[in-house]
């Protein structure tokens, strides 16, 4: 197995490279600024310069890459065009990468309420929609995927036990990142995680499962 990371050097991606080198698996990461990235991600990880959103250097980019994992996303801002062009756009461009390339698994990570339009988050460009779009490509290319929908993003870790649930299951809740990109590694070694959309949040009531018992569990 050999991972590629697209979204690498962001919140959730820098974190899913960790757990992949963590776990022994070779990654190829990829970032628009190697300096940058020099700084944030494991010296294990090897760095490739590309964009999603330019869909003609992908395929080189993926390289000898296996399985791929996405964290992209678009950055806050004033840009109305940003969220469809990286959260829709970008996807699109590496799920037919992906298909080329012959990916085995891919692994998306999008947002809780996706298919909620009169959601808040869809006043900021229709993030939600766009992300839901993504999904629908995903799902629809006949590549085996896993897509990972975390609740609220938190950057401290925390002992909480993950939530595991189906589609439009969930609708409020929070999760370390950390263990968001533990669920989006654990799906590559996860025979249940195929071809499912998995709901996640962490609660400290919840009792703790096994990866398999929390993917198993997902109809």
């Amino acid at each position: 197995m050999k991972a590629f990371v697209a979204g690498a050097t962001g919140q959730t991606g820098r974190r899913i490279v960790t757990e992949l080198v963590k776990r022994g698996i070779p990654v190829r990461a990829l970032v628009r600024n190697l300096e940058t990235a020099r700084q944030i991600l494991p010296p294990e990880a090897e760095l490739v310069t590309g964009d999603v959103l330019n869909a003609t250097s992908l395929a080189d980019a993926i390289g000898d890459s296996t399985v791929l994992l996405c964290a992209t996303g678009a950055a806050p801002g004033f840009d109305p065009t940003l969220p469809y062009r990286v959260d829709f756009e970008g996807t699109k461009n590496l799920v037919d990468a992906a298909k080329a390339k012959g990916i085995e698994h891919f692994v998306l990570v999008t947002s809780l309420c996706v298919s909620n339009f009169f959601h808040p988050l869809n006043l900021f460009w229709l993030i939600l929609v766009w992300k839901k779009q993504a999904e629908d490509y995903l799902q629809k290319s006949g590549l085996t995927f896993t897509i990972v929908r975390p609740g609220g993003l938190k950057n401290e870790d925390n002992s909480y036990a993950i939530v595991m649930d189906s589609a439009d299951k969930l609708s409020e809740g929070s999760i370390p990142r950390t263990k968001v990109a533990q669920v989006c590694v654990e799906a590559l070694f996860e025979p249940a995680s195929r071809n499912k959309v998995v709901e996640i949040v962490a609660k400290s009531e919840a009792p703790q499962k096994s990866f398999d018992q929390l993917f198993a569990s997902v109809i």
